[in-house]
């Protein structure tokens, strides 16, 4: 038996060394740009990220906006903005809003670009630092921007070995850190909503018991798109685990003893979910 979702941990061990890599790297960068996932723009972020920043400016992109609610993702744009963070929709596999990051890290660093040119250093390259969660698309927006060649820009002295560097054009530098930017939380309610989107492996936690909370979820907040997806209807009702026998039923999942696979259909539910078959879904909220 897997550990139940009342005890969701996600991996910290590399908290510490990226902490740290992180620290000593910003003084070679002008900015730092998280990246978050639009399903869940509170919840995958690093709570320690604000400390560890400071006053550097900054720039969020939330990932996977096509997966997200439209109107949600709007109003955390507008949220964001509000706390002073300049928040940019994108898809980073298909690139959608992307050719906004530029003009984005430029009004950000304006005052920058304006004291380079006052030293005589008009059209030195700004440098970005990039980070994130696992899953949130990291990888995705870095090849993105620096192409498939992925071009390295020379070592620089001070750099902490294992950084990389990446020119994308456009005076622009990402920096790239090593190893992975653990968050550390003791709210339940964001482990689940990581292990929703995938960002903590299913294999850490009872499948059936993620699943069930995922449709107590979805029941309240979504139920058309249940209703639309898996052809059921009537279930306001119903205990989050009937509703995931029901999708067994109506995918003719069944064991031999003629009970419903639910093991099965929470498997289902979470990939259809991940993929976007349920439709566009937002699990957070600009007021939690």
């Amino acid at each position: 038996m897997r550990e139940s979702t009342d005890n969701i941990n996600w991996f910290p061990g590399h908290m510490a060394k990226t902490r740290r890599l992180i620290k000593e790297s910003l003084p070679l960068v002008d900015a730092v740009c998280e990246i978050v996932d639009a399903r869940i723009p509170l919840s995958s972020r690093n709570p320690e990220i604000d400390e560890i920043v400071g006053a550097k400016p900054r720039l969020l992109l939330l990932n996977k906006c096509d997966l997200a609610n439209e109107k949600a993702t709007s109003d955390f744009v507008k949220y964001f903005e509000s706390a002073g963070i300049t928040a940019l929709p994108v898809e980073c596999n298909s690139g959608k809003g992307l050719d906004k990051f530029y003009p984005a890290v430029k009004q950000v660093l304006a005052d920058k670009i304006k004291a380079n040119a006052e030293r005589g250093m008009a059209g030195k390259s700004l440098r970005v630092m990039i980070v994130g969660i696992p899953n949130t698309g990291k990888s995705s927006f870095i090849n993105r921007m620096a192409g498939q060649a992925r071009a390295k820009v020379e070592d620089r002295p001070g750099v902490t070995r294992g950084n990389q560097w990446f020119s994308i054009g456009n005076g622009i530098e990402l920096l790239d850190t090593p190893g992975v930017l653990w968050p550390k939380f003791e709210d339940r309610q964001v482990g689940l909503k990581l292990t929703y989107i995938g960002s903590i492996k299913d294999t850490v936690n009872d499948i059936q018991e993620i699943a069930v909370s995922f449709l107590d979820f979805m029941r309240n907040e979504y139920p058309q798109n249940l209703e639309s997806r898996y052809k059921i209807s009537g279930f306001e009702d119903s205990e989050p685990y009937e509703i995931l026998e029901m999708i067994a039923q109506k995918r003719g999942m069944l064991l031999r003893k003629g009970e419903y696979d639910t093991e099965r259909a929470a498997v289902t539910l979470l990939d259809e979910f991940r993929s976007g078959k349920l439709g566009r879904i937002t699990l957070d909220s600009v007021t939690p």
